[in-house]
Formats: structure tokens, C-alpha cells, sequence
């Protein structure tokens, strides 16, 4: 099973996977965790370009084309090989991301993202999708405060991920099946608790 969770930046996803995943193995499940940009040697120094700061000057074109490359490499290298050995991959981040971001964020045309993504993952699609809810004021209020990484995608005008989230809202309503959404604003404990159920409803 593949399970990708999305969301604005400061959502809480990457806080959460490492415990949804240390449940799910208490239930004898086989548990692969991931991320993007990253998961792979080689989708690690693309992250590296794409998360920098000093590359402000990066064109969204650019920037598209960069996230999909480290994709390609880890859709390849690493989930498909996690998933034909019967293992639940969870992915930080996945093809939704740059819908969201490069297509609702900067404008791109979402009929060529698709087709681009199509490329770029071999087709492959998740079972299930969980979207972190969170306003963009609060979720880069947490990323400021929180103590990590503050990236160039981070440091985008607030109306950006704005759009950003109204990208989402609109992706999860198109395919309703696929898509769960949590409220990502609440304590962690609850937003755990609230994970599993919508994880272990689809197993």
C-alpha cells in the first residue's frame, strides 16, 4: 500500500510519520518511511538545490522540473522496490506536491503538470492520501518557531501559500476517494490519534 501525506508548509507531516509508522508495525505491518525532494542518494543533492536559500533567482519552470527529476530517480531506486516486497510506504510529500505548489502556487498549467507527472512516476499513484490541514499563517508560524529548517520554498510571500492550500482543498475534492484531510492545527496527540484511525479504516 502506498500512502503519501501532504500539506502547507509548518503542517506537521514530517513530525508525524515516524510514530504512524512505529504503529502500524505494532499491527505486523511491513513499514517503509520516505520523503521528497529526497528518499535516494540522488534525489538528496537535488533537494539540496531546490531547498536553498541562495537560489531565490530559481525560475518555477526550473523548480518543476527539478522536483520531478529527484522524483523520477526515487520512484524508481526506491518506492517501487519497497512496494513489490509487499511493504506500506509512507511518503512525505509525493506528485500532489507539485500540483499544489508549482501548479496552484506559481501558475503552471495543470494540465501539462500532469502530464509531466504521468512521466515522471511511471504512472504510479497512492492508495491513500492524507492532506494535513493547517492556515498558512499558522503553519509558517510553526515553521519559524518551531527550530528546523527554513527553506526557500518556506520563504515565499504568504499569498503563495495561500494559494498553495486552496490547491489542495481543491485536488482532495476532485478525487475524493483517495484524499482524507485531518485538522493539522489541533495538539499532536490528537492529530496522531485521528491518523491512525483514517489509516487503519483504509488497511
Amino acid at each position: 500500500m502506498f500512502i503519501t501525506l501532504e500539506g502547507p508548509d509548518g503542517s506537521g507531516k514530517t513530525s508525524q510519520v515516524n510514530d504512524l509508522a512505529d504503529y502500524l508495525r505494532t499491527l505486523e505491518r511491513n513499514v517503509y518511511v520516505t520523503r521528497e525532494p529526497g528518499g535516494s542518494p540522488i534525489s538528496t543533492q537535488v533537494r539540496a538545490i531546490l531547498m536553498d536559500l541562495d537560489n531565490k533567482a530559481m525560475h518555477p519552470r526550473t523548480e518543476t522540473l527539478l522536483f520531478c527529476a529527484a522524483r523520477a530517480q526515487h520512484v524508481e531506486e526506491v518506492i517501487r522496490p519497497h512496494l513489490a516486497a509487499g511493504e506500506i510506504v509512507l511518503c512525505d510529500r509525493y506528485a500532489d506536491s507539485t500540483l499544489a505548489y508549482q501548479g496552484y502556487g506559481h501558475g503552471n498549467d495543470l494540465d501539462d503538470l500532469r502530464t509531466l507527472l504521468d512521466f515522471t512516476t511511471g504512472g504510479l499513484k497512492p492508495n491513500l492520501t492524507i492532506l494535513f490541514d493547517i492556515s498558512s499563517e499558522d503553519g509558517l508560524k510553526r515553521r519559524r518557531t518551531g527550530g528546523g529548517e527554513w527553506n526557500r520554498l518556506d520563504d515565499y510571500a504568504l499569498a503563495f501559500h495561500r494559494k498553495v492550500r486552496q490547491g489542495y482543498h481543491a485536488l482532495a475534492s476532485q478525487e475524493p476517494d483517495r484524499w482524507a484531510t485531518i485538522d493539522a492545527s489541533c495538539c499532536p496527540e490528537d492529530v496522531q490519534a485521528e491518523l491512525r484511525r483514517v489509516i487503519t479504516d483504509r488497511l
